[in-house]
């Protein structure tokens, strides 16, 4: 008896961002495998895929968002369900890796809750995991297996050379920690001054932070605020306001993930920023925009790394041309 080996790509969406997952379908030009998922009243949590899924390549897409907890365990049952239905290969795409900003120890009797995650998912069955702008990029050896690392960067930054093609540029880090993601920033928009914000945290106070000074010429420049995610946008809004009173001639923010966790919805609208980016890595509901709020897809890119990992490709060569 013998067989001719054949793959097949099956992609799977939770029910956190739907409108995500159909996009990233359309791109493939595949249709995202029927299911039922429900919540009993206690509410635990039940999926069952409508069609046989053995044999196949699984690619699991859910948006860890408010409210997180729940989504993330979705994610892991799903998984869990293509584990015991014979799946080839499951690949958990995470646009936003949950619990990523507990990926160390700042005082004893802490958890590495980011390391967790990583357990939990290889536990459940995962192969391999593809994510966006992880908050520190050694997280990926938290998982022992492959991680695709993509970037938002070319996304964003393609957006800013469109709209702002002709003001003086430059670009700003939040804080120390992101100046090498601004360094890049700063080459893809064709060498642009770099600065950077000087702040204080208190670790004993979570989502507080203090903008000190603006380290770096930043005169009559259109500065770009560039950042991972923003939550309650506390930093961020005291970053514009910095950058204003020392002479910026207008501000644009451009991050990742729009957690947009409380009061942060009012804060960016209120902060003075000319233009607030974001990508749809996380859904930004209604409630929650704003007018001078962007929104620009990252299905394109999740879509083409899917179909490289699928394809045997090189996931590397989407983002600096080495294959």
């Amino acid at each position: 008896m013998s067989a001719i080996p054949k793959k097949s790509l099956m992609l799977f969406s939770g029910r956190a961002h739907p409108e995500l997952a159909e996009q990233v379908a359309k791109h493939l030009d595949v249709t995202i495998t029927p299911q039922s998922a429900y919540s009993f009243a206690n509410g635990e949590i039940f999926v069952r895929f409508e069609e046989s899924v053995r044999g196949c390549d699984a690619f699991v897409l859910q948006s860890h968002s408010a409210p997180i907890n729940d989504q993330i365990m979705e994610h892991l049952i799903m998984v869990d369900a293509l584990k015991r239905a014979s799946a080839k290969r499951i690949t958990v795409v995470m646009p936003f890796w949950g619990y990523a900003r507990q990926d160390k120890k700042h005082r004893g009797r802490e958890p590495i809750s980011a390391r967790l995650m990583a357990d939990m998912f290889k536990v459940a069955g995962a192969d391999r995991i593809m994510t966006v702008d992880l908050h520190t990029a050694q997280i990926q050896g938290f998982f022992d297996g492959p991680v695709d690392h993509l970037f938002a960067l070319p996304v964003l930054a393609e957006h800013v050379k469109r709209t702002y093609a002709d003001h003086e540029l430059a670009v700003v880090s939040p804080d120390s920690g992101r100046v090498r993601l601004a360094e890049r920033w700063a080459e893809t928009l064709g060498g642009t001054p770099l600065a950077f914000i000087h702040k204080t945290r208190d670790p004993m106070k979570p989502n507080e932070a203090v903008a000190n000074r603006v380290v770096g010429d930043i005169e009559g420049r259109l500065c770009v605020v560039i950042d991972d995610m923003i939550d309650t946008g506390g930093t961020v809004a005291k970053a514009v306001e910095a950058l204003l009173a020392q002479g910026a001639s207008d501000v644009v923010v451009a991050a990742t993930h729009g957690v947009l966790s409380g009061p942060a919805a009012e804060r960016l609208s209120n902060c003075g920023a000319r233009e607030v980016i974001f990508t749809d890595t996380l859904p930004i509901p209604e409630s929650k925009r704003f007018p001078t709020m962007s929104v620009i897809s990252i299905a394109p890119l999740l879509a083409e790394a899917i179909h490289q990992v699928f394809d045997d490709g090189s996931v590397t060569s989407l983002f600096d041309g080495n294959a």
